[in-house]
């Protein structure tokens, strides 16, 4: 499976310490450049330095800069590199939290998920047991904004 991410997921899974997610879900993820750049220069010290020494997420450039102008228009670099680069590899999911980014996504056929959605299925895959109080942890620690609407819709989902 090919995973291309948005820097959202990455920072947020690093900060409560489960990029083992993204790992166990999917394998290898790729990011462009513009996300390695928000990524290292969000994440404090330590986590930054545990970050850059993960060998299953690759780096890659971009090549369409038209692609990646013209969406810049609309979005910030790091999604518009992230929707570039998934077009250009024919990516078989986009991770992205942004709604502005989620709409262009699906504009161009993207298959797309957040943070959420990424909890939701490690949830079903049993790689954990609870997915509350992940949310819980995101809120606090992280700074991640969740509706409470969409909390309990998790939660439902979820079975808890």
């Amino acid at each position: 499976m090919i995973v291309v991410s948005d820097a959202s997921p990455i920072i947020n899974l690093a900060i409560i310490g489960r990029l083992d997610f993204l790992r166990s879900l999917y394998g290898n993820v790729i990011i462009p450049q513009a996300v390695q750049d928000e990524v290292s220069a969000a994440l404090p010290g330590k986590i930054k330095g545990e970050f850059k020494k993960l060998k299953w997420i690759e780096t890659k450039q971009t090549t369409n800069r038209t692609s990646v102008l013209a969406l810049e228009l609309e979005l910030d670099k790091g999604e518009a590199e992230a929707i570039t680069l998934a077009l250009e590899i024919n990516a078989d999911l986009l991770l992205i939290d942004e709604r502005k980014g989620r709409l262009v996504a699906n504009r161009f056929g993207l298959r797309f998920i957040g943070l959420l959605g990424v909890l939701i299925e490690a949830k079903q895959k049993g790689l954990v047991s609870t997915v509350g109080p992940l949310m819980d942890e995101l809120i606090s620690r992280a700074g991640f904004w969740i509706s409470p609407k969409l909390y309990n819709q998790v939660l439902e989902q979820v079975g808890e």
